[in-house]
């Protein structure tokens, strides 16, 4: 079976939010895309064999500690191989000052992994049309920058290994045991939560396709070649 994981943090509370959050997810993805996602998983790199999952979301808390050198070695081989890990640092746009010292701890996470150069997603990425067209990719919080490689890499099919953000998409994704959305989101509401599934239908699409919706603006010039 196909699931969706998680970086397990040490914190419970923030581990149980991402849990509920990438439950939310895989319920939507399941209804509205011809996915089929299992229950996600917990893991740690270095312990847990990680070639099962696509897309990893590691939620950096303040208190994050540097990964040993096999969680590395295990991060770095899972990015190679075509894995995506969607960091999120929880204080970007409208979460500024949620999560004080999340970015120094994101540099401190990821200083020995394989990141590579990163830029801003560009508006005609594929994160943005890989299923719904989308301007902006919000979460729990609006506004601010999610980056990107910013570089091709035809080994990898020119997919990122590294999404970084600090949307706290997890908490607008959440769903409890009755089904219902436990965190507000700021400052859109319903709509912004709307687009912070849409974006996460996306990302999973990015994750199990890669990059087969950029791929499709060459099917003409193809087809006229093949013609002659």
């Amino acid at each position: 079976a196909t699931r969706l994981a998680n970086v397990v943090t040490g914190d419970p509370g923030v581990d149980e939010t991402v849990r509920m959050g990438l439950v939310g997810l895989s319920d939507y993805v399941n209804r509205r895309t011809a996915a089929a996602l299992a229950e996600p998983a917990a893991v740690v790199p270095g312990q847990d064999d990680l070639a099962f999952y696509p897309l990893l979301y590691w939620t950096v808390t303040p208190e994050a500690p540097v990964p040993d050198a096999r969680a590395v070695a295990a991060l770095n081989e899972f990015m190679r191989n075509g894995g995506i890990i969607l960091f999120d640092t929880r204080d970007e746009g409208s979460g500024e000052g949620f999560a004080p010292g999340a970015r120094a701890a994101l540099r401190r996470v990821t200083r020995d992994l394989a990141v590579p150069a990163l830029a801003p997603v560009a508006e005609d990425h594929v994160l943005k049309r890989a299923f719904y067209l989308l301007t902006d990719l919000p979460g729990r919080f609006a506004g601010g920058t999610v980056w990107v490689a910013r570089d091709v890499d035809r080994a990898n099919d020119s997919v990122s290994p590294v999404i970084i953000g600090g949307h706290d998409w997890a908490s607008a994704w959440a769903i409890d045991g009755r089904g219902q959305n436990p965190f507000a989101v700021v400052p859109g509401g319903a709509r912004q939560r709307t687009l912070a599934y849409r974006f996460g239908a996306n990302l999973v699409m990015y994750a199990l396709t890669g990059n087969y919706k950029g791929d499709q603006v060459h099917v003409p010039a193809i087809l006229e070649r093949l013609g002659n």
